[in-house]
């Protein structure tokens, strides 16, 4: 086995990287998730053939009990609760490698990485760094998922000097590892774990809610950093693997959505803007009233459009809305209308979640456009439906210097002939910054659950 393992440790990693390459794209997803269910299977099998593993009574028991919890709360958790998903079970991978790491410390002759008093240099490294990684990838994602379950404000909280004590304290974790490689005492190493949860939490605590798309992405690549620097400590190949290609996809999916917002990765680490809000419309929006409207009216306009975009958002999300949408479309297209799909690249709370939902309620992967691809359609649109979504759409981002979205790419619905607004109420969106679109004569609000005004759409349709 251990002659074998090797290759088989190659062809898992193989089977990763196919996965990366189908969950690029909805209609290869299901396919990418074959691939990497495939390569982990073979990954665990492998190792617990390898003849240093001498005992199994506890690596079952641990196997029966993760599994068991993963496959109840797979089984429960709601599409809506899927980003808070994500950054609860980064934090694991984080927690796991702070683990690993003090057990290779506590007992490194089983490791093959020296004596007790007397670890290789380069062991000392690397689980010092991996430990940190973790440390911070445990508590960032712990508060990451409190702002978005709603346990913790959406709100950036901020305090005076913050930045600075983040700088302080990352300066001292790095001389922490400087002086454990010089004396193996594990003192350092326990500050070093500790300094960096406490880290993990100033750093994420000032983001807002509108940065948290971003934030479960970097998360995602800080436990992939982390499983990596650990891979060294136990000369695993398949881990360090492993660990690259998380860590290196969730920086560029981190890039991807920082361009998606029009910001750079440290501006949202350092001034992160955004949170809950339900207050109304700002005062500059002067005496302007929006234009209110039904179900009827909405099916109206729809019924004797020859072209519908619709735009989906977190309240389409919150609300389940994902069917009753797809049985609308349904019956348009059955009228003659052509029906497309408008995604924003930073949609809902997780990079995409919007394509999650829809391929739920199998809307078919071809009707679904990203903003670069639709942008552009919208000048020639009778009817746009915006359901739950509002920042995305916020033509502040490109006509109002003073706001913090300025320089945000958008979709252009409000070029559009018609603009049908879904929202609960005229309140601002998670960023918490008004949008002028309510205002514009070509819109129309439509003030209801998100799928319950769907569904009165389609019975007027049906009527």
């Amino acid at each position: 086995m251990t002659t074998f393992a090797p290759l088989a440790y190659l062809i898992a990693a193989v089977c990763f990287i196919m996965a990366l390459r189908g969950l690029s794209h909805p209609e290869t997803a299901r396919q990418g998730l074959t691939f990497g269910m495939a390569g982990m299977g073979l990954a665990i099998i492998v190792t617990l053939l390898l003849p240093m593993v001498s005992s199994y009574g506890l690596i079952i028991l641990g196997i029966a009990i993760g599994g068991g919890i993963g496959t109840v709360t797979a089984q429960k958790i709601k599409m809506t609760a899927l980003p808070q998903l994500v950054a609860a079970f980064h934090s694991l991978v984080g927690l796991a490698a702070v683990c690993v790491a003090l057990a290779a410390f506590y007992n490194p002759e089983a490791y093959g990485i020296g004596t007790q008093g007397a670890i290789k240099l380069a062991s000392l490294i690397e689980m010092s760094l991996g430990a940190a990684i973790g440390a911070v990838t445990f508590t960032g994602s712990i508060i990451a998922w409190g702002k978005l379950q709603g346990t913790i404000s959406g709100k950036p909280v901020m305090f005076a000097g913050q930045h600075k004590l983040n700088l302080v304290l990352g300066g001292t974790l790095l001389f922490f590892v400087l002086m454990l490689c010089i004396t193996g005492s594990s003192f350092y190493f326990w500050a070093i774990i500790l300094l960096a949860f406490a880290l993990g939490i100033l750093m994420i605590i000032p983001i807002g809610g509108a940065d948290m798309p971003v934030i479960v992405s970097m998360l995602n690549s800080y436990s992939g950093w982390a499983a990596a620097g650990i891979g060294f400590t136990l000369h695993n190949n398949l881990l360090i693997i492993t660990g690259a290609l998380v860590g290196a996809s969730g920086a560029i999916l981190s890039y991807i959505m920082c361009k998606g917002m029009n910001r750079s990765f440290l501006n949202v680490i350092l001034g992160g803007f955004g949170g809950e809000s339900s207050g109304t419309a700002s005062a500059d929006m002067g005496d302007r009233q929006a234009k209110m409207g039904a179900a009827e009216d909405a099916a109206y306009l729809m019924k004797n459009a020859s072209k519908v975009i619709i735009v989906p958002g977190y309240g389409m999300a919150v609300a389940q809305a994902q069917h009753a949408l797809r049985e609308m479309a349904d019956i348009l297209k059955k009228e003659g209308v052509n029906v497309k799909y408008a995604i924003h690249p930073v949609a809902g709370r997780m990079p995409g979640h919007m394509n999650v939902l829809l391929a739920e309620a199998n809307v078919p992967y071809d009707e679904v456009f990203e903003m670069d691809d639709i942008n552009r359609d919208f000048s020639q649109t009778d009817v746009v439906y915006v359901i739950g979504a509002n920042d995305i759409t916020n033509p502040a981002a490109k006509n109002d210097p003073s706001s913090p979205i300025y320089g945000m790419p958008v979709l252009d619905v409000e070029n559009a002939q018609t603009v049908l607004f879904v929202k609960r109420s005229m309140g601002s969106g998670y960023a918490g910054i008004d949008n002028p679109l309510f205002y514009a004569d070509n819109t129309m609000m439509l003030l209801d659950d998100a799928k319950k005004m769907t569904e009165g759409i389609v019975k007027a349709l049906e009527h």
